[in-house]
């Protein structure tokens, strides 16, 4: 696939917005430059991609440079109509692959980009500051049935109204949250800052102030009152070196003795790396100092007090007080303290947590309600509940069928811009793009029924774009026809030249003269970094050994390489005699032996030597004989008034 898109690329470069094309504007009339077969071609698309290919300066811009470029450019739009009269455009493997790169080639111009540079700005603005907050957790699923959802919903509106009424939430936390930890620390989730929580708590905390009580928040585990705490400048992250004693197999006693001994030895003066190396429990760190990743505020949830501990370290060098985790006992070194970085440092990496987000799907949300809204959608919730009460298992196993819709069809489902959607077009949407599935067969219909929607304003969309845009419209036309040109020249013209092993050598015989060359030699080539195998080799080769020669390569690695060579193939065979025997050179830092074994006189090259050559020759004679029978199958007819204002606007 990569190889594909930088051939298209090629074909039709890459895009690159020019002043005609930025007008919103709606053209009245495309003076056609030329027609193929009575289908005209716009002068203006030809001065796009005039321009496009064009990039060097003036001199690009003589007319002969111009008349030679629409030669060509009448050639490409021949086989596009020729692609076209095929079929090739109708195709499900072209739409898929033309529809993929349609969705990329839309992204700059939907209103979600700059939704999504916005969030990457919010978030950025969050990670600032620290949150220090508390919760109580209402466990529900998020495919809850309403009746639990509901229930879960009036519990949570209770506890919240005995916090109005002056009850402490720090009491009431142990007694109602659903997470286990509120036992033991009432809730208290210590600080954290963006990115770290799930989007609406995230939200939730940060839009509530210090001392109040925010929510109930809907998230993917259920229902939360949040209590802002306390708020404080980001301290960036934090990177620190540690030992550790482990106490899951030891007696915690003699384990809090054991690192207190390792604390008074480095306070003596022993080297915190030969310590660490020798007594730290942590596996993966010990033999490198204990050093552990750059790490911020609430990544060490699991374990506060490392965290508490690191921070709260001042001065690279220092070193902490012996304390205790749920791993074992720690002693911390403080390595370095890195400031939060400005916005443009931290862009490309905040946008990727971004993009991993729930606040994505958030402003794709926003989004499509956007344009639900500016297309008019309407649902005919009668239709659509049947249509939903319909879902059954095959939804799961990716085989439905749509059965049982039978005489439902031609009903109207949802309508967008006046045009109505039916029960057919869901249904093929649904066989085109279901596969297997998990969950409740109704979340699945519901699923395949937004995914529809969504589509179908696409589309209305990428239109859209395409009428008030004509740089946007240029490009989805380059890559549409690019596609069709790169199919039918592989079909046309490069595999069958390819795969015609006969008309190769016919062509070859027809034109053996064009593979002339001077003086060759015949040898083998023998490379390596290492200068020492030379010596060797030589010896092996002169012995007339080849068993022992041929292991001696495969043991020492050497690069080979034999056949026919001129003097220009390889920068080494300028350095040598022009003779046969074994020679020695070099070359940007690689050691090379040459064994010439004869030299080759002037003359034609036998076809295996040139086989490559000809097959690229054989494309071009097989492609000049076709152009020749399209331009008999579509004629040709330049406008001459459309040639005059090519012209005239590109030599300006």
């Amino acid at each position: 696939m990569i190889y594909r898109v930088l051939l298209i690329s090629v074909l039709n470069l890459t895009f690159i917005a020019s002043g005609l094309c930025q007008s919103n504007k709606k053209a009245t009339k495309p003076l056609p430059l030329f027609t193929v077969k009575k289908s005209p071609v716009a002068a203006d698309e030809f001065i796009y991609l005039f321009s496009k290919n064009h990039q060097k300066g003036k001199d690009e811009y003589t007319q002969q440079a111009i008349e030679e470029y629409l030669n060509l450019y009448i050639n490409f739009k021949l086989k596009v109509r020729e692609a076209r009269s095929r079929g090739m455009d109708t195709t499900k493997v072209f739409r898929d692959e033309f529809e993929s790169y349609k969705k990329e080639l839309v992204k700059p111009y939907l209103p979600d980009t700059k939704i999504i540079d916005s969030l990457v700005l919010l978030t950025y603005n969050r990670l600032k500051e620290e949150v220090r907050a508390s919760h109580i957790l209402i466990t529900v699923k998020p495919d809850a049935s309403p009746a639990d959802t509901l229930a879960a919903f009036n519990k949570v509106m209770d506890v919240k109204k005995r916090v109005q009424e002056g009850e402490s939430f720090e009491s009431l936390a142990p007694l109602y949250s659903d997470d286990p930890s509120a036992k033991t620390n009432n809730g208290d989730l210590g600080y954290f800052t963006a990115l770290q929580m799930v989007y609406p708590f995230e939200n939730g905390a940060y839009e509530t102030k210090i001392g109040s009580v925010g929510g109930p928040y809907r998230t993917k585990f259920g229902y939360h009152l949040i209590k802002v705490v306390h708020r404080k400048p980001a301290r960036g992250e934090v990177e620190v070196s540690h030992i550790m004693i482990r106490t899951d197999e030891k007696d915690e006693e003699k384990a809090k003795l054991h690192i207190f001994n390792i604390y008074d030895m480095l306070a003596a003066g022993a080297k915190w790396d030969e310590v660490c190396a020798q007594y730290s429990e942590d596996q993966s760190t010990k033999d490198k100092g204990g050093r552990l990743r750059p790490f911020g505020v609430g990544a060490m949830s699991s374990v506060p007090e490392f965290e508490k501990v690191a921070f709260a370290l001042k001065n690279p060098g220092d070193i902490s007080d012996p304390f205790q985790t749920n791993f074992g006992w720690h002693i911390v070194r403080l390595e370095s303290k890195k400031p939060i970085g400005d916005y443009e440092s931290m862009k490309a990496q905040i946008r990727s947590g971004v993009l991993k987000d729930d606040r994505l799907q958030v402003s794709k949300d926003f989004v499509f309600t956007k344009f639900k809204k500016e297309f008019s959608y309407t649902e005919n919730e009668l239709v659509a509940k049947k249509v939903f009460d319909s879902a059954d298992s095959t939804l799961l196993s990716g085989k439905w069928d749509g059965s049982k819709w039978a005489g439902m069809q031609k009903e109207v489902l949802f309508s967008l811009s006046k045009k109505n959607f039916t029960v057919q077009d869901f249904a093929n949407y649904i066989k085109s793009t279901q596969k297997p599935a998990t969950g409740k067969p109704f979340d699945v219909m519901k699923h395949h029924y937004d995914e529809f929607v969504n589509t179908s304003i696409m589309r209305l969309v990428e239109d859209k774009i395409a009428r008030e845009n004509p740089d946007f419209a240029m490009l989805t036309n380059e890559y549409y026809e690019g596609i069709l040109l790169f199919n039918i020249m592989e079909e046309e013209v490069w595999n069958k030249a390819a795969k015609d092993s006969l008309g190769q050598l016919n062509y070859y015989k027809a034109n053996v003269n064009t593979y002339h060359a001077d003086e060759r030699v015949k040898g083998v080539l023998y490379a390596s970094s290492h200068a020492g195998f030379r010596d060797t080799l030589k010896v092996l080769i002169e012995s007339g050994d080849s068993v022992a020669r041929a292991k001696f390569v495969k043991e020492a690695d050497l690069k080979t390489e034999s056949g026919v060579f001129e003097k220009g193939d390889r920068a080494i065979l300028s350095q040598i005699e022009w003779a046969k025997g074994i020679y020695f050179c070099e070359n940007n830092g690689m050691y090379y032996l040459a064994e010439i074994k004869q030299t080759v006189p002037p003359g034609n090259k036998a076809f295996d030597e040139c086989r490559a050559q000809v097959i690229t020759d054989y494309q071009a004679e097989l492609e000049k004989k076709w152009i020749a029978q399209l331009r008999q199958t579509y004629p040709i007819k330049v406008n001459e008034k459309g040639k005059k204002y090519v012209l005239d606007k590109l030599q300006k």
